[in-house]
């Protein structure tokens, strides 16, 4: 373990942003950083823990980094302490709409957002909970951005809506943009701009876990067992080891479900429409053409994203491609629901074709992901329909669900919000049509 000793020369002090900044490398180094100051102990890779420090002007701040290379880890941490943020020009607190809000946005987007002035995120927020949708689009009136989720709403006629009321500033707290309609932006004036990533490990790993859980029936294990029924008939499932991985898009989640099912002892085949050399020459996966892949894997991940029109990705796993699987096949999706053709999907599950099959997303699943039903009925026939399978397990679009998620889900957010708002560049979460 290396040790150093840093005093806090910023007069605001480590405000929410560069705790931010912070808490999302140390996340991505390879060392465990602890951060002691006025007595109380944080984690590096914990934006809140870091604020809960309070390390003011003047303060001194003992860094530790253990594992990795521990010189390197300090370097880059003693490189970020030292940028003084100083904003490219000075400029009004900017307004957000922010949409869809639940309890946990609240946690790490309220805090990010307390301090105002000179180097800060310098935004406020007032949270809604409704998602945005045509219907309340209207109350973004008076703001100069809204923030949106996966399952709100932004077609032409919202972004209509949205121009009407002054909005400039599309912030998507999410990686995909398929929900926003960019050619309206444009037309209208509006900025789009993502966050083109914030986890790859929370995405892959639990794609991993619920096509497990399907593998091995834990879902029906559990309450097996909590029913005092111990019996596992109907509870078999297979190895992993030394069977073979179809990866369809090899991007950073898709290269992290690789490493995964390297892991497990798998043979990993990948298809990509922008094959990556790089992951041939590591030794990390074989690219074929998507047929061959779904031909002889044996668990099969989606992880590209939803591209409508021709030579898209809207039901790139449809009846005809489900055809060329094996049977007995499982797959995973953890990307988005319109991948994969539903009714194809259920007229597969019908006749026997999987073993098991995992969804973390859905199509239409918007009226029903981050909400409780549990007093109503499904009034959707093919999200009900999946759910009568045993051995389909379905999660609610919670992939994404880390505590590192969505402290970097927040922290580039308010650093896309606070780019536009003093006319830096964007970089590569902006969207354009």
């Amino acid at each position: 373990m290396q040790t150093i000793q840093f005093e806090v020369t910023n007069p605001f002090g480590i405000h929410a942003r560069p705790a931010a900044i912070l808490a999302q490398a140390c996340v991505k180094m390879s060392s465990q950083v602890t951060v002691k100051c006025n007595g109380k102990t944080a984690n590096g890779n914990n934006v809140i823990q870091l604020l809960g420090l309070h390390a003011a002007q003047g303060s001194v701040l003992e860094i530790s980094a253990e594992g990795g290379d521990e010189a390197a880890t300090l370097a880059q941490i003693e490189k970020i302490l030292n940028d003084t943020f100083a904003e490219k020009k000075k400029v009004n607190v900017l307004k957000i709409a922010f949409f869809g809000t639940k309890d946990y946005d609240k946690i790490f987007f309220s805090e990010l957002v307390k301090d105002k002035g000179e180097g800060t995120f310098n935004c406020d927020i007032n949270f809604f909970s409704t998602r945005l949708t045509p219907e309340t689009a209207y109350l973004a009136k008076g703001y100069d951005a809204v923030c949106i989720f996966v399952n709100d709403e932004c077609p032409a006629q919202v972004v209509d809506t949205l121009a009407d009321a002054g909005v400039k500033l599309i912030l998507l707290r999410c990686m995909g943009f398929n929900n926003v309609d960019l050619e309206a932006a444009a037309r209208r004036g509006l900025t789009v701009v993502r966050v083109p990533a914030y986890s790859p490990y929370a995405v892959a790993e639990h794609a991993m876990a619920i096509i497990m859980a399907a593998n091995r029936r834990l879902h029906k294990a559990i309450y097996r067992v909590k029913d005092n029924n111990f019996s596992l008939n109907g509870l078999m499932g297979v190895d992993l080891h030394n069977k073979v991985a179809g990866i369809i898009g090899t991007g950073q989640i898709g290269q992290c479900f690789a490493r995964i099912c390297k892991g497990f002892g798998m043979t990993v085949l990948a298809w990509d429409a922008y094959p990556n050399q790089k992951l041939v020459d590591e030794g990390l996966l074989t690219y074929a053409d998507k047929y061959t892949v779904l031909e002889k894997a044996d668990l099969v991940s989606l992880h590209v994203p939803l591209f409508m029109g021709e030579g898209g990705t809207f039901h790139i796993l449809d009846a005809e491609a489900i055809s060329h699987m094996k049977d007995d096949a499982m797959l995973v999706n953890a990307g988005r629901g319109a991948l994969i053709d539903t009714e194809a999907l259920i007229a597969a599950l019908k006749a026997g074709k999987f073993h098991a099959v995992a969804l973390d997303v859905y199509e239409d699943e918007d009226a029903y992901v981050y909400t409780d039903h549990s007093d109503d009925f499904i009034r959707n026939e093919n999200l009900a329909r999946l759910l009568m399978f045993p051995n389909v397990v379905l999660t609610s679009h919670q992939a994404f669900f880390t505590r590192e998620a969505l402290q970097a889900i927040a922290g580039t957010t308010l650093e896309n919000a606070r780019n536009f708002n003093e006319g830096n560049p964007l970089g590569p979460g902006e969207c354009k049509a």
